[in-house]
């Protein structure tokens, strides 16, 4: 575990996680994990209730190129990005190997179920508890219809922190859901309406560089990773 402007960032790769859930799930401990990134850190400095969101998380996973070059300047042991999207993706993998079933929660109806399609495509053997469309306006029967349909693993697409806080709320009442992942905009990769940066940039580490050359208006999002590597560089702890 690392720590970046008061922000926890987990120093697990993919593989590590994937271990620690396994052992959790199976003494039947809750996990959840939140993607962490420097736009996110830099929000987290005005927001106490993000910043409690994010180092209460079980997993704080590296899914920004800042967090790893914070990582270097402060000698520290992150070396490899643990993307929200490449996540899921495992979490998917490891639902289907072992057999527990699947929650999808959020996006539009249409992102949902095409995202359900392709991913079951790859994976025949992935079990799918349910889904629900963002739109939802009743959680009680939302959370009861997750509670009841033997769901392990649950997916949350709302966006952050909309999507934290609906999990932090609904923790004790879903005892049976053991992983809980808020996946921002990943329905939208898995169904195709989103396209991923090329691997040649997501190698390298810029998704962000691919992004800004396709929307330059996300440019002042993008100006949060000199801020937030010259806070680290300024910062004394």
């Amino acid at each position: 575990m690392e720590t970046y402007l008061n922000i926890k960032v987990s120093s697990y790769t993919y593989e590590g996680i994937i271990e620690q859930l396994d052992k959790r799930i199976a003494t039947g401990e809750q996990s959840t994990i939140i993607a962490v990134n420097p736009e996110k850190i830099i929000a987290a400095q005005k927001n106490d209730e993000l910043k409690t969101l994010i180092n209460e998380s079980t997993f704080q996973i590296p899914d920004g190129v800042g967090v790893l070059l914070a990582s270097k300047l402060k000698n520290g042991t992150i070396r490899s990005r643990v993307t929200g999207v490449d996540m899921m993706a495992r979490l998917l993998d490891f639902a289907a190997e072992k057999g527990l079933p699947v929650y999808f929660y959020g996006a539009k109806e249409e992102v949902v179920t095409k995202a359900i399609s392709s991913i079951k495509k790859d994976r025949p053997n992935l079990q799918v508890a349910g889904y629900d469309n963002g739109y939802v306006h009743d959680e009680e029967k939302l959370v009861e219809r997750i509670h009841t349909s033997g769901a392990r693993i649950l997916f949350v697409a709302l966006g952050s922190p909309k999507q934290e806080l609906f999990i932090k709320r609904n923790l004790a009442n879903l005892p049976n859901v053991k992983v809980f992942q808020g996946v921002g905009g990943s329905f939208d990769v898995f169904s195709g309406t989103v396209k991923r940066a090329p691997a040649i940039f997501r190698k390298f580490g810029l998704e962000w560089l691919y992004r800004l050359m396709s929307n330059p208006s996300r440019i002042k999002r993008q100006m949060n990773l000199p801020i937030f590597l010259f806070k680290i560089l300024t910062d004394k702890k």
